[in-house]
């Protein structure tokens, strides 16, 4: 064999095992770094969550699964009631804790014959008198027998049921019905306040 042959094969030889090399270099530090973050799961809904209503304004699908991972407040509501005006001091509640992790969500009902049978009316009220912006479903039952799957597990998990408009049921980040209160307790009352905080944790 020549010089130049043994040369060139040499050489040949080097650019294969550089090329080689290139392909099974490990990707940049940015693709290493993103990689998980795509890879990430979503965090699963608990039982409790596992639901869908109609959306108050527009009757479009909701799942309730998308709330998980919050704290949830669940509230029977009505617009004939002497305690419609709550809606304002569960709008506060929502606009203070929501960015922690908070939701509010209204399920208008008639059970105590104290709600529009219109739900353009019902969300009218809500939205334009009140300034609601938690989610709001259409109206729905919330008491005995015939009460919705979300509110009979709620009932089952406290042991108690709406007796009247604006009971409130909360729910922990895990999906655990952590507290029921009754109507009379309003959302600036420290009872509920607290246990608010201590499930968002401080």
């Amino acid at each position: 064999m020549s010089k130049t042959t043994a040369l060139l094969l040499s050489s040949g030889a080097a650019a294969f095992a550089f090329a080689a090399l290139a392909t099974t270099a490990p990707a940049p530090a940015q693709a290493r770094d993103q990689a998980p973050a795509a890879a990430k799961a979503p965090a699963s809904c608990p039982a409790v969550l596992k639901h869908s209503f109609k959306r108050l304004q527009d009757e479009a699908p909701q799942d309730l699964c998308q709330y998980a991972g919050k704290v949830v407040l669940v509230v029977n509501t009505a617009s004939y009631c002497g305690y419609t005006k709550q809606y304002e001091g569960l709008e506060k509640l929502y606009s203070k804790y929501s960015g922690r992790g908070l939701v509010v969500l209204g399920f208008p009902s008639n059970d105590f014959k104290q709600e529009d049978a219109d739900s353009k009316k019902i969300a009218d009220l809500c939205f334009n008198t009140y300034g609601v912006k938690f989610p709001m479903f259409a109206s729905t039952v919330v008491s005995g027998d015939g009460a919705n799957p979300l509110y009979a597990e709620l009932i089952k998990a406290t042991g108690n049921q709406p007796k009247w408009n604006f009971n409130k049921y909360l729910i922990d980040r895990n999906g655990k019905v952590v507290e029921y209160f009754p109507s009379k307790v309003t959302p600036e009352d420290p009872a509920l306040v607290g246990k608010i905080e201590q499930a968002l944790g401080g």
